[in-house]
């Protein structure tokens, strides 16, 4: 049994040494440094004797380390194309360089995020600035190759058109499963508008996203590829290809194929026009705050403020939490509370705090000043802009950091899931009239907006169940009639040819969340989509969370339904594989093809799996007050709670896979991207897994002279120090687990968009420090706060005065 420390130990002597902690009989000429191989020392002493024997044969830079020099050669000289600096001679000529220079696609910056980067107060932290210009200029990349692709193909086409017409006759060539299937086309302008009034039934906003195939590999080989297709200019590796996986559809799945095979962006985000539409904003909001408990002490932000956050909500929220609709939301036509709600959150994605909060506190008032002024309504005929604003206020207030914020997210929870019951009961009276006959486009896009904005809501309870181990507001089979979301393609299709759209959704039908959710425990593996797939791993980890609640009298049963659940999640991991092919393109950087739905779920799955062997709700109760040490103590005492065996071994496995992605990454490029780039789901699932593979390696470490790690066991901790440079592990007293929770912590809190997350990261790096020991040469603890507190980083920062 491990001992259990407090946060308070992070001066804790030890002088015990355990067959893990390598010896270090290579001391440092200059300082009490020691080490565990000669080659650690030379490096370090470099640092005394400020020696840089690696210089760059193409510019005058000069390295401590031979790996600093090679980074610096795929990133500084990209354009040259990476070449290893021994091998000058193999440098392209001056004119070859420019020719190809001149071949690439450019890349414009819009003026606004120039100016808001450079001028806004609020971007002052240059980490912020580096996340929101890396995030801006990956999009507009995505665009610039998307033009190029377009223009090669196009005169590919004129090509193959004038060879063609001598042969037309002749037998079909044979298919080609590498081919690209697909004409990337120039994004046109949004279709349809949101016209309904917002003071009657308002048609619910919806949006548009890509599917993705998984692709991501836990396999440490896979490193080096990875790497390049993120430091480098070279071609995009598919793994992290910005373009959706468009293969044709096969003979099985050719029914449920909603999409073409041309890749498409997704539709522009909406756009304030003119002053005079902001005018009409700004009246839309008086019109609505009969008690002026806004307008007199609310400002509405520029023009070119409301299009930035409007660009940053659809940009980079939107798509993991898709019930809007992008193409008919319009700034002007939307209930005021539902658009300050959409502003607060895309302000938060600027890194604009205090205007993120000024929203969010006015779209509050105005909902429930509303709500107050209509007491007739009831959950049954409520507009469902209500619920959409309620919605994205609790997901603001929730994950903002404050305890007072989760506390009235939690006043109302009850309130929204009645909105939700009485909405769904209305939707199904819907589809229940007008029976086998096919919707207008407009019935369609109001039945489609409503059913995605119900399991929006079923999704961000579980995620609130995961965290704060909150009894859930709506069960797991409360949508049981209701069919899932379609795919993407089809929801974005573009308004205009009413003919094609009718065909696709003929074909497209989805399969109902009873059908799906039955497959999945009968071991068959049902096709659905991207958010399809996200909405049943919530299911799944509500049942295990139910399952975990169970009154030990039901062991027996317990124990049965545990395995079930094994095999739905096993097999809703391989349903993966057959969601429906999407063409849709989202420039959100993510190690694995596809939207960025199923790269969230994954995380969830993760997360699930771990449940069934651990369940650590003290740690999540105490994350409810938000106070750093409290929770870092729950973490610490949770050490007991870690069990050793086979089916644990399986959970650290999940756990290290969950590592292993910013390892590959690089963590100072996930610490700095992932913010704006992936959702909340990552940093909250990683947090649980993050934790267990902690308390997991300090137990190992603990009992390694009584109990030494199986064969399996021992596998996995190379595996583990095979991602670390030795001198980081060495940082950290040689602990493997406090190396994991010290460098977890760092990145998630390094750029903040969402206040949870610097609660989460300075709780890992309290509790790191009571796993972290000193050893018997006196060397001393980081007190740096981020992953870039490693000797390789002090050397880098060296390199650059």
């Amino acid at each position: 049994m491990p001992k259990i420390m407090t946060v308070q130990g992070p001066q804790t002597q030890s002088t015990r040494k355990t067959p893990l902690v390598q010896e270090r009989k290579y001391k440092c000429a200059f300082c009490a440094r020691a080490f565990s191989r000669s080659e650690h020392r030379s490096r370090h002493e470099r640092s005394h004797t400020k020696e840089r024997p690696f210089k760059c044969l193409k510019c005058r830079s000069t390295f401590v380390r031979r790996d600093l020099l090679l980074r610096h050669d795929r990133t500084v000289h990209a354009k040259d194309g990476g070449i290893p600096l021994h091998s000058e001679v193999k440098r392209r000529s001056t004119k070859a360089s420019a020719a190809a220079a001149a071949a690439k696609p450019s890349i414009a910056i819009e003026t606004a995020t120039i100016e808001q980067i450079e001028g806004t107060d609020a971007l002052a932290d240059m980490d912020a600035r580096a996340a929101l210009l890396i995030t801006e200029l990956h999009q507009a990349a995505v665009g610039a190759i998307l033009d190029q692709e377009q223009e090669a193909l196009l005169e590919e086409k004129s090509r193959r058109s004038v060879s063609s017409s001598s042969d037309a006759y002749d037998s079909p060539a044979p298919y080609s499963s590498s081919a690209a299937p697909w004409d990337p086309p120039t994004p046109s302008s949004p279709q349809g508008s949101c016209n309904e009034s917002w003071n009657g039934s308002l048609q619910p906003p919806r949006l548009q996203l890509p599917s993705m195939d998984r692709s991501f590999s836990s396999d440490p080989s896979h490193a080096p590829s990875l790497r390049s297709g993120l430091l480098s200019s070279a071609a995009t590796p598919a793994t992290y290809s910005p373009y959706p996986y468009t293969n044709p559809p096969s003979p099985l799945n050719f029914g449920n194929h909603c999409s073409s095979t041309q890749a498409v962006a997704p539709p522009p985000p909406p756009q304030v026009e003119s002053e005079e539409e902001r005018q009409i904003i700004l009246e839309n909001i008086r019109e609505m705050d009969v008690e002026r408990a806004v307008v007199d002490k609310f400002r509405l932000p520029s023009r070119s403020a409301l299009n930035r956050y409007l660009s940053t909500y659809f940009n980079l929220f939107h798509h993991h939490l898709p019930f809007l609709h992008t193409p008919s939301f319009s700034p002007s036509a939307a209930a005021p509370p539902l658009l300050l709600a959409v502003l607060s959150i895309g302000a938060l994605y600027t890194f604009e705090k205090e205007q993120a909060y000024t929203l969010h506190l006015s779209s509050k008032v105005l909902v429930n000043n509303y709500l107050h002024r209509h007491q007739n309504f009831s959950s049954r005929n409520c507009p469902l802009w209500n619920t959409q604003t309620s919605l994205l206020n609790m997901v603001f207030a929730s994950w903002s950091g404050d305890a007072k914020g989760l506390e009235w997210a939690c006043s109302i929870k009850s309130l929204l899931a009645n909105l939700v019951a009485g909405g769904k009961y209305e939707l199904q009276l819907r589809l229940e009239q007008r029976g086998d006959a096919l919707p207008t486009r407009e019935e369609w896009i109001e039945d489609e907006g409503s059913k995605r904005t119900f399991f929006a809501v079923y999704v961000f309870f579980g995620l609130l169940t995961l965290t704060y181990n909150h009894t859930p507001a709506i069960s797991y089979n409360e949508f049981d009639t209701l069919s899932l979301p379609c795919c993407e393609t089809l929801w974005n299709l573009d308004g205009s040819d009413e003919l094609a759209w009718r065909e696709q959704l003929s074909m497209a039908a989805t399969p109902s969340f009873k059908e799906a959710h039955t497959r999945l425990f009968q071991g068959d593996p049902p096709r659905y989509s991207a958010f399809a797939a996200r909405i049943l791993i919530n299911a799944l980890f509500l049942e295990v969370w139910g399952v975990k609640r169970s009154p030990e009298i039901l062991e027996s049963v317990v124990t049965e339904y545990r395995e079930r659940l094994r095999v739905a999640l096993d097999t809703w991991h391989r349903s993966l594989d057959m969601c429906t092919s999407e063409t849709m393109i989202v420039s959100l950087t993510a190690p694995q093809k596809g939207h960025p739905l199923v790269f969230n779920a994954m995380a969830m799955y993760r997360c699930t799996i771990s449940r069934l062997e651990v369940d650590l709700m003290s740690i999540q109760e105490a994350l409810r007050y938000h106070v750093p040490s409290e929770v870092a103590s729950a973490m610490t005492a949770a050490a007991a709670m870690i069990p050793r065996s086979n089916a644990m071994t399986k959970v650290i496995q999940q756990c290290f896979e969950c590592f292993q992605i910013p390892a590959l990454m690089g963590i100072r490029w996930v610490a700095r991207t992932s913010a704006l780039n992936w959702s909340v789901e990552h940093p909250l699932c990683g947090f649980d897994l993050m934790l267990i593979l902690s308390l997991w390696l300090y137990r190992v470490e603990e009992e390694s002279e009584t109990s030494p790690p199986n064969e399996e066991e021992e596998a996995m901790l190379i595996k583990l120090r095979n991602i670390f440079d030795d001198d980081s592990v060495e940082l950290y007293g040689s602990r493997l687990s406090a190396a994991v929770a010290r460098i977890w912590g760092g990145m998630i809190d390094e750029v903040v968009v969402w206040g949870i997350t610097q609660l989460l990261g300075e709780s890992f790096k309290l509790f790191s420090h009571s796993l972290a020991v000193e050893d018997d040469i006196g060397m001393s603890h980081s007190t740096a706060t981020t992953p870039a507190s490693t000797p390789e980083a002090d050397e880098e920062m060296s390199d650059n005065e």
